[in-house]
Order: C-alpha cells, then structure tokens, then sequence
C-alpha cells in the first residue's frame, strides 16, 4: 500500500469489458450465462475496490493484476452457478445425520422415483373405476400389511403427523401425557407447543423421572380425550425412573372410553437387540400393544423419505383424512413412491438388511469396518508419497442418529490424520471445501473419518482429496 495511493490503486483495476475480453472469462461464456459472468466482475471489482478505500494491509498490488481477478471472478461464478442442495461425503460416523439429509434411499426406491417421476401415473386415479382415486391408497396396503394395523394415512413429516391427530381427536379438550415424556425434537418441535397449536390441552402428569398408572387416572375427567405416550427417542432418563406400559396404559383407557395414542418417533420395523441395541420398540409391537393410533418417521430408523406415519383404527384414520389440513400436510408422487420401495423390502426381513443404507450401516460387522478403514488407509497412505502425513487406523464409536437410540454407541474404526505441514483444522476446512465435501470430526487434534457412514465408492473420492491437499503441500 505503500508504494501507491488509494487513487492509483483504483486506477490499476481493469474495467468490466476489459475483464470480459479476457480468455479465460470468454470460455467461461460458453458454459454460463452472461449476466451470471458480469455479476462475478462486478462483485469482485466492487470487493476490491471497498479493500483500497479502505485501506486494509493485506492488499497487495499483485491482487489487482487482471490474472489475479480472473481466477476470482471464476471463483464467484462457480458459487452463484452451483447447486446449493449438493451430495457430501459422511465420514462422520453419524449414519441419520439431520444435517446432512438423515437417511439414504434404497436403490430399489431412487429406481423408482425415476420412473414414475419421468411419466405421468396413477396419483389421484382409480384405475379399475376410471374415476378420481385417493394418493394415499398407494403406501396404505403395504403398511396395513407390515404392521397389522386397519389403515394408515402418510403426511409430511412426523410433526405433522402427531398435528394431525390431536387436531383431529382432541381439539378443545384435554390430552395426558407424562411430564418425563415432553420432549423437543431438533428444530424446535416440542409435544407442547405442537399440542397447543393442534387445539389440544396439554394436562401433564407424574414427575420427570416416574409416572404411575394412578398418576393418569387421577386427571382424567369429562374433558379428556385421550391419552398419550411418547417414546423419548433422543435421550434417555436413566436410574430411579420408570414409565407406564403401553399395555396398561391401554387397559386404563378401555376401562375410561378414552383413546390411547403413542407417538414412536423413530418408527423401527426391525429388533435391533441382536445388535447390542436396546430399548427401540418396534412398530408392529405397539399396534399389537393395543394403541389406536400409532404415529411414527418414515426417514429416521425406517430408513425411507421424510415422511409421517399415521396407523390406527379404521374409522380414526377415516376421520384424519377428511381433517381438512391433511391437504396442508399431504405428501407428494415422490415420497410415496419412494416410501413404498423401501416399505416392500421389509417383506423379507434378510433383504431390507441388505437393501436398506440405513440398515446396512447400522448392522455392519466390526471386523467388516476395520477391513474398510485399512483399506482407506492405504489409499490415502498411497497418495502421501512424501509422507507429510501421519495415517493411522484405531477404535472409536460411532451414533445412530436423527434422535434414535440416544447414550449407545456403536464400536467403529477409524481413519485418523494429521500433519506437521498443516493444522488439522486446515485439513477438515480443506476437505469441507473439497467437491464433493467431505465431513468428518476433529478429535485430539487428528481428523478422524469413520468408516461406517462412507460408501464404497466414496473410498476413491478421499484418496483423490487427500492428493489435492498434498499437492497444496508442495506449493507452500
């Protein structure tokens, strides 16, 4: 800054169309459109501008040489053209990660998405009657078979599925639920403020840590509606506790004429006990349990698109559908199809296993991710000809996720790195900024990349990151 004036500077940068003449910026035509290109001149020669009024230290001549801004105004034009919704590599360990679009979608169910997404179908038509049908016909039967209920009904997600029902069955009156079961799911949504906006009265009984069945039969009166359990499937109230069966709880609801509703949350067709996983009930076991409702995600432990689950009694799940916000909360062609595909693979426990990304990633075998993390080692050790990096394999744990099976953990291995060359949290910076992003976790000052969530083809993906990060090396 010293050797010129703010007015020199100024007068260095190039002008709009002279920037444009420019080859690089000319070829870049060919691929974008043209207003995209003068908006990335524009925004760059405005920044550097702001830079020189204001004087900053870290401003040198050279940034304002046209090759400088070239690469820059590539750079923004990149940005403002991409995709901001964009596939990511998990190397985080956390298979139904919220953040980072919770569960993969089975094969057989992006196979069909392609196809009834590239024609028109059957949403709203009876085939057989040649008049207009329901779309919730489609996911109906499949679930009505898979869990033994009388029907279902499918919205858009589980919140509005648990909208849906106390709007339907309780508004104006009052609904018990247990004081320990008052959950907050992420994204602010709370049994209480989702009860207070369905119309219903919340009336909150027991303590924290223990209800009893006389807890509920104390505060029901003429003006209660139903009864609620909620499966607390993001944490776990653990020592003196205990809660109501759904069983009794049933009981105590037949004996009073009230409704009994459970909301599940992570909605799990499958006993992951064999896995060293405790404490999920299944579906089917609370509709056999007795419960009229069952409420439940079709994108957390089910292992489908976002979606909620409605079970029940026919004429409960009769009047949700003529609930005039079930259209507010209807889902698409693309979610029912979706849903389907992946609900027909639970009719061979051994294929959804197999078929089902969340599933195969929670269930795979110890010694099957520390073939894998040795594998990614070598790759990445492969590519660190000069050795700048140190590469190690060791244990670690890995978590369900999306508010499922809260306090376990799954043993894992993984990937560990550092450098002398660079900090590790240059390393993650590097790899979250890398195409495709690749996510993973610093702990102990090493970048940690767990085994479990990556994909077999992702493998290659980190061993070329790791090569591009190595090559920064070189020019530093």
């Amino acid at each position: 800054m010293a050797r010129m004036s703010v007015q020199d500077l100024l007068r260095k940068l190039p002008g709009v169309d002279a920037l444009l003449q420019m080859e690089p910026l000319q070829e870049a035509l060919t691929r974008h459109p043209r207003k995209l290109l003068l908006e990335s001149i524009r925004h760059v020669l405005e920044a550097k501008r702001k830079s020189i009024l204001g004087q900053e230290e870290s401003l040198h001549e050279a940034d304002l040489e046209p090759p400088r801004l070239v690469q820059l105004i590539l750079d923004r034009l990149r940005q403002i053209s991409g995709h901001t919704l964009r596939p990511v590599v998990n190397a985080s360990g956390i298979v139904i990660h919220t953040n980072l679009g919770r569960s993969l979608l089975p094969e057989e169910a992006v196979e069909r998405l392609k196809i009834l997404c590239c024609s028109y179908n059957n949403l709203e038509y009876d085939l057989e009657k040649g008049r207009r049908g329901s779309r919730y016909v489609h996911a109906e039967a499949i679930l009505c078979e898979l869990t033994g209920a009388e029907a279902a009904l499918v919205v858009n997600n589980n919140a509005g599925a648990v909208f849906l029902v106390l709007n339907t069955l309780a508004a104006g009156k009052e609904v018990i639920v247990s004081r320990g079961q008052l959950v907050e799911i992420g994204g602010s949504f709370r049994i209480p403020d989702v009860m207070r906006s369905s119309g219903a009265i919340l009336r909150e009984v027991g303590c924290t840590n223990r209800t009893h069945p006389r807890d509920y039969e104390s505060a029901i009166n003429e003006a209660t509606a139903l009864l609620m359990k909620v499966h607390t499937s993001n944490y776990r109230i653990i020592g003196f506790s205990s809660e109501v069966p759904l069983e009794e709880m049933v009981a105590l609801g037949r004996k009073h004429g009230l409704l009994v509703v459970e909301d599940l949350g992570s909605g799990s067709f499958l006993n992951f006990a064999p896995f060293g996983l405790q404490g999920e009930p299944t579906v089917q076991e609370t509709v056999r349990g007795g419960a009229d409702i069952v409420t439940f995600s079709g994108d957390k432990l089910l292992g489908g698109p976002q979606a909620g689950v409605i079970l029940g009694k026919k004429e409960l799940i009769g009047r949700c559908k003529k609930n005039p916000m079930t259209r507010a909360l209807r889902v698409d062609k693309m979610t029912l199809a979706a849903l389907e595909a992946t609900l027909r693979l639970y009719r061979d426990e051994r294929l959804a296993m197999e078929r089902i990304p969340t599933l195969r990633m929670i269930t795979t075998p110890l010694p099957v991710l520390e073939e894998r993390a040795h594998r990614l080692a070598s790759l990445i050790g492969e590519a660190d000809t000069r050795k700048a990096l140190q590469i190690k394999v060791q244990s670690s744990s890995s978590q369900v996720g999306g508010g499922s099976l809260p306090a376990q953990n799954l043993p894992t291995y993984v990937v560990a790195v550092r450098s002398h060359r660079m900090s590790t949290r240059k390393i993650e910076l590097f790899l979250r900024n890398n195409t495709p992003p690749i996510i993973g976790r610093i702990e102990s000052d090493l970048f940690l990349m767990d085994v479990r969530t990556l994909q077999p083809n992702e493998l290659p993906i980190l061993q070329q990151a790791f090569k591009d990060i190595l090559s920064k090396f070189k020019e530093d």
